[in-house]
């Protein structure tokens, strides 16, 4: 592991020149649209947990396509209506168990632990819930990079997102939280979930965007030799005609456009060894972004990024923002 990428002074004024479909907006809209023709059915069904002094519920509602999709709420018991963490999983992830994600409760917030479809099934430390109905009508390199690509409404992201921007709903909707105070957050794919969501939900007041994928799709895959970009590069060196169609469908996905688009206060991380995600694909979405935004910078760490100081980070962040405490 080295410093492979820009240097950090160039770093910090990388804006790279978007890839934009002109109907970006359009197609999201129609997403969104048709997705809220689904009824949000939120069951917060109370769970036993092995915890004090948090109410654990073992929650449900309807994604993309009406899809069920689970999560977990914990919120601190006793404390009115709290600020909300809406948090997505990571690249393989599942929700795990609630033991894994009282953090934020324990420091006055609620938190909605949000599945990703079709993962968690070959995760040793936290396994998902949520299946995903959907495929694509063509070959697909392992994991799911490719699961659609040739196509942006059959894309595997779109419902993904969907799911992601229904879930800040579902944290509106729940009696303990405060709407005016809810957050979004995840680490790498969750960090690249979280970005597009803040972007495409007006209910979000604030993100947390740690080492985020699914961003700057194009340079990733031409810089960096790990997984998971290295689907679309195994994908495309077998489909040989197929970039053009591939490159046009992630431009609808890309963390670079959805920045563009975040207006609400924002706290990245970057960690300037990640060859998971690189670093100008990170500084590459920050630059972009549109409204107020910070990032911790860590120079000697790859894509474990900060780990629990940016988890310190986060939590005085949010608290002075949603002034706690």
């Amino acid at each position: 592991m080295a410093l492979f990428d820009l240097p950090l002074s160039e770093l910090r004024e990388y804006r790279p020149e978007r890839d934009e479909p002109a109907d970006f907006d359009a197609f999201w809209k129609k997403t969104l649209d048709e997705a809220a023709g689904h009824d949000l059915a939120p069951d917060f069904a109370d769970f036993d947990a092995p915890l004090t002094g948090v109410r654990v519920q073992d929650t449900t509602f309807a994604g993309w396509g009406g899809d069920p999709i689970k999560a977990w709420m914990l919120v601190p018991e006793g404390a009115g209506r709290v600020p909300c963490v809406v948090q997505y999983i990571g690249y393989s992830g599942g929700r795990g168990l609630p033991v894994d994600h009282t953090v934020w409760p324990a420091a006055g917030f609620a938190v909605l632990v949000v599945d990703t479809r079709g993962q968690g099934g070959a995760n040793i430390y936290h396994s998902g819930s949520t299946g995903d109905p959907h495929g694509g009508d063509h070959p697909q390199a392992p994991g799911m990079m490719t699961r659609g690509v040739l196509d942006p409404e059959q894309y595997y992201y779109r419902r993904v997102f969907t799911d992601a921007v229904r879930a800040v709903d579902v944290a509106a909707s729940h009696p303990a939280v405060d709407p005016e105070r809810i957050a979004v957050a995840g680490i790498s794919q969750g960090g690249g979930i979280a970005q597009a969501t803040a972007a495409l939900q007006p209910k979000v007041k604030a993100a947390l965007i740690d080492v985020p994928f699914l961003t700057h799709f194009r340079r990733a895959v031409e810089i960096t030799d790990s997984f998971p970009y290295q689907e679309l590069v195994q994908f495309m060196s077998s489909l040989r005609d197929s970039e053009e169609r591939v490159f046009r469908t992630l431009s609808y996905f890309d963390g670079l456009n959805f920045a563009a688009r975040g207006r609400v206060p924002a706290l990245y991380s970057v960690a300037l060894m990640d060859l998971i995600c690189p670093p100008s694909t990170v500084f590459g979405a920050y630059n972009h972004w549109a409204g107020r935004k910070d990032i911790s910078v860590y120079p000697w760490n790859g894509h474990e990024g900060g780990g629990s100081r940016q988890r310190d980070e986060q939590l005085r962040y949010l608290r002075e923002l949603f002034s706690i405490g």
